[in-house]
């Protein structure tokens, strides 16, 4: 026999639905179209691919290119450990620096694989409250750690977009001019914020029954810094196993594109979406078999090796929480 619903369930279920509902039903009819033409998308090409080329073409990436992409993987990973540093600022919580880069980095790892709500959130109150921080707390740094992550997006998409668009395929109906209105939008965005921290520095925000502090403009210029220098770094490795044959704004602007549309479609690691994008809008500069060696040595590289490295670290922090 089920029980009956907590006194503040009931309640819940009386109130009348929110207004929002037909825009939330909007949104998630056009994810799902999105991602069914994304699917679409990756079968077609999936059909007409050599996949022994491909192979081949992985196997011939230079190992020269390997080190230098393997060594900016790492210092990515490295580098995004210390978003939630800046989180530890803001809450004034008293974790150890070499902690919270290790809760970072197991988070990010099993969020690249398995999606943003198993890694960058579950892992995340998983690991911080068995260390210590209150649900509030944690909220807080992760919320902050997302809007670093994406404050150095808009501004890098918006830069690469509007002052140097890529070369889109010539059947594409939109052209360099559709791109530059897209960065500039970008752009505004990734201004506004900066201009909220100068006017409002210190006033709290209430997000969804959650205090949110605006930062001061040094730490929002702080994030941008940190946030599109992990992007380019990441941009950067793909680069490298394409050999540098096409211009290095290029593969990051279409890795900027992938990023979006990997959050849109929810799938895990965004596998298959990279790879459609990739070949959608580079395909005719580069041979498939070229581009789909690259983004399998980026997935063992930025992906897998550093999964395999976080699932023995949290292993490790749990059986250590235990003894405790």
């Amino acid at each position: 026999m089920a029980s009956p619903p907590a006194p503040g369930q009931a309640a819940a279920a009386l109130r009348p639905p929110r207004s929002n509902g037909g825009w939330v039903l909007a949104r998630r009819i056009g994810a799902g179209l999105f991602f069914a033409l994304v699917l679409v998308l990756i079968v077609r090409q999936a059909r007409n691919i050599d996949w022994h080329e491909v192979l081949a073409s992985l196997q011939e990436i230079p190992r020269t290119a390997l080190l230098a992409a393997a060594a900016l993987a790492a210092g990515s990973q490295l580098l995004y450990s210390t978003f939630d540093l800046l989180g530890r600022h803001m809450t004034g919580h008293r974790l150890g620096t070499r902690v919270v880069m290790r809760v970072t980095f197991i988070s990010y790892a099993f969020n690249l694989n398995l999606g943003s709500l198993v890694g960058g959130v579950a892992f995340r109150y998983r690991l911080y409250s068995k260390l210590g921080l209150d649900n509030v707390t944690i909220t807080r740094v992760l919320g902050f750690s997302m809007l670093t992550n994406w404050l150095g997006y808009l501004w890098l998409a918006g830069a690469l977009f509007c002052f140097w668009p890529m070369a889109l395929p010539p059947d594409w109906r939109i052209d360099s001019g559709g791109l530059r209105i897209l960065g500039a939008a970008l752009l505004a965005a990734g201004i506004a914020y900066l201009v909220l921290c100068t006017l409002a520095r210190g006033r709290t925000w209430q997000l969804r029954g959650q205090a949110l502090e605006t930062p001061s403009l040094r730490m929002a210029l702080l994030q941008l810094a940190m946030s599109a220098t992990n992007w380019a770094v990441i941009g950067g490795v793909i680069w490298c196993l394409l050999q540098q044959q096409l211009p290095y704004t290029e593969v990051l602007a279409v890795l900027l594109v992938a990023a979006v549309a990997g959050v849109i479609t929810h799938v895990p690691g965004g596998l298959g979406v990279l790879e459609a994008v990739f070949l959608a809008l580079l395909g005719h500069r580069l041979p498939e078999s070229t581009l789909l060696g690259a983004l399998l040595a980026y997935r063992a590289l930025y992906y897998l090796l550093p999964l395999a490295i976080a699932a023995i670290a949290y292993v490790a922090t749990e059986l250590r929480s235990r003894q405790r």
